[in-house]
């Protein structure tokens, strides 16, 4: 499906207010956005949100965000051709290493080396391939939760592309729920846990919430990797608290530096200790106990 670029040209100081007004109405829609200068020298900048569906609606809504901000400027739209863009930006991708892990495509098999814990990821329309600070400080925290605490059975929640969860298969060789709300996702999760041949480990699952039974059925987990958005994390708190084994780890990501504390507090408030955060860039990675 193309997607349809919205933008707006306004002065830094509009665009300093509008883009975290963004940030923070889009953030669990996944809209991407983007700002950039268009005429530096004269403080000019160009602030553009993304979308695929819906995109009537979502312009109202960047208009009623825009007064709020004090932004008056007009909405220009472009429909940008329908290319797989994930896809393009990773043919060139160099592979990525966090810890004993290494990311690639398949282009780059010989890069493999003795010892390596090795994922295969081709492009496709979930996130997570490596690339991102969030799901690299996600398999480093792994590598060092899973080698000293041995978990015996595991959730990766948000799954997106199943990196995280054929990581901690390929690691532990014990079973891992991998689960999604969007059926695209869990797919491209399927075909890379059968690339990556840890199938007999990891069960894919399109699940909206925990609602679902198969959480019942396999919880509690020892180990719990969520590599999502920080507002979503906060609101799962109480479930994840309770889907934890007693002793069991949570580790969570998809958090800015900023969001960091915000976080720790939902799931202090659940009773569960903060062990250690691993910042990557603006990104930070919690591993927290119960």
């Amino acid at each position: 499906m193309p997607q349809t670029r919205l933008h707006v040209v306004t002065d830094n100081a509009g665009a300093d207010r509008l883009f975290p007004a963004l940030e923070a109405a889009f953030e669990e829609d996944g809209l991407p956005l983007s700002v950039f200068d268009l005429d530096e020298a004269n403080g000019i900048k160009e602030v553009s949100l993304y979308a695929t569906e819906e995109v009537e609606q979502v312009e109202q809504r960047l208009r009623l965000i825009m007064d709020d901000a004090g932004v008056d400027a007009e909405i220009g739209r472009e429909v940008l051709p329908d290319i797989d863009w994930v896809a393009k930006s990773l043919e060139g991708l160099q592979p990525v290493r966090a810890g004993r892990f290494l990311v690639h495509g398949s282009h780059d098999r010989h890069k493999r080396r003795t010892g390596d814990l090795a994922i295969e990821i081709e492009a496709g329309l979930a996130f997570g391939t490596g690339h991102h600070g969030t799901t690299s400080g996600c398999l480093e925290m792994i590598e060092t939760v899973v080698r000293r605490e041995r978990p015996k059975n595991a959730l990766d929640l948000g799954t997106g592309s199943a990196v995280l969860a054929i990581a901690v298969a390929k690691l532990a060789h014990i079973p891992v729920l991998a689960t999604d709300i969007d059926p695209v996702a869990t797919k491209v999760a399927a075909q890379n846990v059968r690339l990556n041949r840890v199938s007999a480990y990891v069960e894919t699952r399109t699940a909206p919430g925990f609602a679902d039974p198969i959480f019942r059925a396999r919880a509690p987990f020892d180990l719990i990797v969520a590599n999502i958005l920080a507002r979503p994390l906060m609101r799962l708190a109480p479930d994840m608290a309770r889907s934890v084994r007693l002793g069991g780890s949570l580790i969570l990501s998809g958090i800015l530096e900023r969001q960091r504390n915000a976080v720790l507090s939902a799931y202090i408030g659940q009773n569960l200790r903060h062990v250690r955060t691993l910042t990557r860039g603006e990104w930070v990675t919690l591993h927290l106990k119960r």
